[in-house]
């Protein structure tokens, strides 16, 4: 199995630590974005919206995306305790995976990407954006340890990589206790492989 991927990358992350935590082996193959290896024909060929995360499974499968990622291996893996077979439990994963895609696309993953990259997002608004998820985010913890079951699913592991490293991207995490628990209950978790800190934002004067 191969996961080409950028360190850097959160979506990258995403599936490197999902596949960690499940105890798999795959060989790391690194995408040079800065030199365009993203956009090159045969990295195209795997994903043509030159993107990474993109995993290669040994039976020949490609699957692109990181979230989709998630859902193909705690399938074909037959983790049901990271993705729920039942339709309560499914939608309520499916739930924020949306918000992965969404929400912290634009929230705290945008918001890193104008200190660590140089995009050209509008500061201020991207980091009001992740402050309000953020606020959710706590008021969704105040009862439970775990996004949408009563243990770690796919769910938790799409939100992490871009919440853990919210402070490169100036979003301070200090007022999100919350939060805060849940990150380090992710970091807990036998196999985890932390993301790759950058002096960056808050963390550029820690």
């Amino acid at each position: 199995m191969k996961l080409y991927h950028h360190p850097l990358s959160g979506h990258s992350h995403r599936a490197r630590l999902f596949v960690a935590l499940l105890g798999l082996d795959a060989e790391l193959v690194e995408v040079d974005l800065l030199a365009g290896e993203h956009k090159h024909p045969t990295f195209l060929a795997l994903n043509p919206l030159g993107q990474v995360p993109v995993l290669v499974d040994d039976d020949g499968a490609v699957v692109a995306d990181s979230n989709a990622i998630l859902v193909y291996l705690a399938r074909k893996h037959h983790r049901t305790d990271w993705l729920p077979e039942d339709a309560a439990g499914a939608a309520a994963v499916q739930r924020w995976l949306s918000v992965a895609a969404g929400e912290v696309a634009y929230g705290p993953a945008a918001a890193r990407l104008v200190t660590v990259f140089g995009s050209r997002h509008n500061p201020e608004e991207v980091i009001a954006r992740t402050h309000a998820l953020l606020g959710n985010l706590e008021r969704h913890l105040e009862h439970r340890d775990w996004l949408a079951a009563s243990a770690p699913t796919i769910a938790d592991i799409a939100l992490y990589s871009y919440l853990s490293s919210a402070p490169e991207g100036n979003v301070h995490l200090d007022s999100y206790p919350k939060v805060r628990g849940l990150l380090a209950r992710i970091e807990g978790l036998p196999g985890f492989v932390p993301f790759v800190r950058t002096a960056a934002g808050l963390r550029a004067a820690a």
